[in-house]
């Protein structure tokens, strides 16, 4: 229990969680160590990466949990959940709620992050224990949903990913976000080799987070 707790007060520490999609395994991982070396060491490596989970196990071997917080996405399932902790993912994060996947995920105390886009789904993930709900797709709310799903569930945790970009990322944290989840808007130079840009974004949305937060 007290890992789980870790895992969750490092992820609101830190703010965001780097969505890493790739073509292959090796650009992931490179994308991953990107991010790391701009001050960005929650990475969740999507299962729509070819050998997502070999690329779990790989970072995991290399980079211990006080260097690298490690994580799952694009989890449709408990098969796939399981896969990816035995693999060393620390948390689960999916499109939507399944409930096979939060009882999986609670027996290896490991937490889960559902995409929940109304109000009735975030409160039967709620019901069902979920520590943090995924708003997905942010682009299809913004920053002010967040206030309006507040209103009604002021004790839900959300972190919204798709639609977050360093010109809007403070208004989701000052809105109420504990963290927020941010793919290609960081990652993009990887796609033409350009690792060095994605150290230098990641870097970015690290300031621009610590600023929304002291404001």
């Amino acid at each position: 229990m007290l890992k789980k707790f870790q895992t969750l007060q490092r992820i609101h520490e830190l703010g965001i969680v780097v969505v890493v999609r790739a073509e292959n395994a090796e650009i992931a991982a490179r994308t991953a160590e990107a991010c790391m070396e701009g001050g960005i060491p929650a990475i969740e490596v999507t299962f729509t990466v070819p050998g997502a989970h070999r690329v779990i196990g790989k970072l995991r071997d290399a980079y211990d949990d006080t260097k690298l917080l490690i994580g799952a996405g694009t989890v449709l399932d408990s098969e796939t959940a399981r896969t990816a902790i035995l693999e060393g993912a620390e948390y689960i994060v999916a499109p939507h709620f399944d409930q096979e996947t939060a009882r999986l995920c609670h027996r290896y105390q490991v937490p889960y992050m559902p995409g929940c886009m109304t109000i009735t789904e975030m409160v039967r993930a709620l019901e069902a224990g979920i520590d943090v709900i995924k708003l997905f797709p942010g682009s299809a709310f913004g920053p002010s949903f967040v206030k309006a799903v507040k209103g009604p569930l002021p004790q839900v945790d959300l972190m919204p990913t798709g639609g977050v970009s360093l010109a809007n990322v403070g208004e989701w944290i000052r809105n109420g976000c504990i963290a927020v989840g941010v793919g290609s808007e960081l990652t993009a130079g990887a796609k033409t080799g350009r690792f060095d840009q994605v150290t230098q974004t990641a870097q970015e949305f690290v300031a621009a987070i610590q600023k929304s937060r002291a404001d």
